[in-house]
């Protein structure tokens, strides 16, 4: 089975970042017989963990039998090969398989992200997605820098923004349907995209 990491939505008022499908475990051995079976919530947290995991990547993972299998996107330098040696790390670890790809380097690629982030996150309905810190760049000429050094926003989000070759494609996990369309709506309104696709999916409550 594979997820994307920081598929994770927050219910309103929430500052906390909850675990992709993590699970109540009751005591120590049972968390210690689940790291051994099914080691997928600490190679997530190792990814989300590396300082420069952020709403322009996205990377999913798939795990069977000892070996992990990285996909996905990355637009942060180096975080191909940071995430795959965080994950070698993980106990009942064998084997990563590194498929994510890199997005290409690209000015306009880098206006749709930037523009497509300030749309989303400063949405007055999905403004409570944005973490605390989040918002560091959060004034143009912030942005602006950030942007020509390769940096993105920091903080977890659980909407990612996959920008390729002028292709807009929105990831992770929201509270409702009404948040999704309202992404999809935010994205699409960003000028100079050739398309957007969304791929966000809604919160199962229990």
């Amino acid at each position: 089975m594979e997820r994307n990491i920081g598929n994770t939505a927050r219910s309103v008022g929430r500052r906390a970042v909850a675990v992709v499908a993590a699970a109540l475990l009751v005591g120590a051995t049972a968390v210690s017989a689940q790291s051994r079976t099914d080691p997928i919530a600490d190679i997530e947290q190792a990814i989300l963990r590396l300082p420069y995991y952020g709403p322009f990547d996205a990377i999913s993972v798939s795990y069977e039998k000892g070996t992990v299998t990285l996909g996905g996107y990355a637009y942060a330098l180096g975080l191909i090969k940071d995430a795959e040696r965080a994950v070698k790390r993980v106990s009942g670890v064998d084997t990563v398989v590194n498929k994510i790809e890199a997005l290409p380097a690209s000015l306009n690629d880098d206006e749709l992200r930037w523009r497509t982030f300030y749309a989303i996150y400063t949405n007055a309905f999905l403004s409570r997605y944005a973490p605390g810190a989040g918002m560091l760049w959060g004034h143009p000429g912030g942005a602006r820098r950030a942007m020509l050094m390769g940096l993105q926003p920091i903080g977890t989000y659980p909407i990612h923004i996959i920008v390729q070759n002028g292709r807009i494609r929105l990831v992770g996990e929201v509270d409702t349907e009404a948040d999704k369309t309202m992404a999809n709506m935010e994205a699409r309104g960003v000028p100079g995209s050739f398309a957007v696709e969304n791929q966000l999916t809604v919160r199962t409550r229990p």
